[in-house]
């Protein structure tokens, strides 16, 4: 299988992407939130123009667009491949050095600038799948940033091979890459207007020959506890400690289920992110996640019966329950479309995979981009151990996505008239 007389640029593509610093901040109001993560965007500009994309664009938001000619007459969907260049504030991604371990022979993986940091089968058993294959890591002291420049190499290396090769039967394709992703403001500013597509597919996955097609259903929740202050020495009958309110609030959460902690596979969570306050106010922020949109009112309501329960502890205390809406299931709009995934699969085919459709215990850019119009399932990039120190990408795992991404476009092609 594989790409005939081509030379992949995938690997070295994103090993030049991984050394430049493009961590998204949560705390920055601004878009992006971080201005480095820009100076790899403006590279991809330069790269897409070179290999032949002259459209390609930079706007101020931080958003890449380029257009990958149609070259069939028939009436094509546009598509979509997306990708996000930050990376997650969990783990540094400055001064990050890439190495390339040619046909990985099983063993631990021990990184160089810390040899405390070892990627081994044992804690990572998808590595047994990848004996043979070349495997890039970080050195140890940041985390690799595969996610998402994987995903960001592979589209590259992608529209290098389409525009070499005019003679491959495609649609019109649109490249957007994406800011802040990872502080979930990913599409925030997207202009769905001059994206001009139709159905969408982001490249942001893990192991080889998942299709993610289904994604929590998300809501922020901040409870604000509003305390009464008074002089330590004069406070007895007087001061309500919105710290001790907080505090008690957060010592009621189950410490056996509904957590991050405690879940796995379908089940949904509440969980406590964030926690700050004075005597007057304190703030306890959580995030709110279930594959089914329905579910988060009955978490929410939960919450709120811990609180008023914590409220009625301390008199004079009051309280603001603020719910906000953050992503849904995507699910819920690619039912409606099922050609969307029926289409990957069949490229997952020809690329020589059995197809696993699989549920992320998360959400992309995808849940948002599907509810914005434009249905987008994820697609595998090879990302292994994200936001960590010992994250690591298989070279193969992402040659075989660019493969399935040509497939993909073939398929779209063959089905339209």
């Amino acid at each position: 299988m594989g790409i005939p007389n081509y030379q992949h640029t995938a690997a070295s593509r994103f090993i030049n992407y991984v050394q430049i610093d493009t961590q998204s901040d949560p705390a920055s109001p601004t878009q992006p939130s971080t201005e480095k993560q820009k100076d790899l965007s403006r590279i991809l500009v330069e790269e897409l123009h070179d290999i032949g994309i002259k459209d390609a664009e930079l706007d101020e938001y931080g958003y890449v667009y380029a257009t990958i000619p149609a070259t069939s007459d028939k009436e094509v969907p546009v598509l979509c491949y997306c990708s996000h260049v930050d990376t997650a504030p969990d783990c540094s991604g400055k001064g990050v050095k890439p190495i390339l371990h040619m046909s990985y022979d099983g063993k631990d993986i021990v990184l160089p600038d810390d040899p405390t940091v070892v990627i081994s089968t044992k804690d990572h058993p998808y590595l047994k799948e990848r004996i043979g294959d070349d495997i890039i890591t970080a050195s140890g002291t940041t985390l690799l940033g595969a996610d998402d420049k994987a995903g960001v190499a592979i589209i590259m290396d992608l529209a290098n091979y389409l525009i070499q090769h005019p003679e491959i039967q495609h649609g019109k394709i649109r490249i957007l890459f994406t800011p802040d992703e990872e502080v979930g403001r990913g599409v925030a500013k997207v202009d769905m207007d001059k994206l001009g597509a139709q159905f969408g597919y982001t490249l942001d996955g893990g192991e080889r020959a998942h299709l993610e097609g289904e994604t929590f259903s998300a809501d922020g929740v901040s409870v604000v506890f509003n305390g009464v202050s008074a002089h330590p020495g004069y406070a007895k009958g007087k001061m309500v400690s919105a710290i001790k309110a907080a505090a008690a609030f957060v010592d009621k959460l189950p410490r056996n289920e509904w957590s991050p902690e405690t879940t796995e596979g379908m089940q949904g969570f509440v969980h406590p992110v964030h926690i700050e306050g004075t005597i007057e106010k304190a703030t306890v922020q959580f995030i709110v996640r279930d594959f089914v949109t329905a579910q988060l009112a009955h978490h929410e309501q939960k919450l709120r019966e811990l609180v008023d329960k914590t409220v009625a502890e301390f008199p004079g205390m009051s309280v603001d329950f603020i719910v906000k809406e953050q992503y849904r299931n995507m699910k819920e709009i690619l039912d409606g479309q099922p050609q969307v995934m029926d289409y990957a699969e069949e490229a997952y085919k020809r690329a020589g995979m059995i197809t696993q459709r699989m549920s992320i215990r998360g959400g992309t850019d995808g849940s948002r981009l599907s509810f914005m119009g434009l249905p987008c399932p994820n697609i595998f990039t090879g990302e292994m151990g994200i936001h960590s120190k010992q994250e690591y990408v298989s070279v193969q795992d992402m040659e075989k996505a660019v493969e399935t991404l040509v497939h993909l476009a073939q398929v779209w092609e063959e089905h339209s008239k």
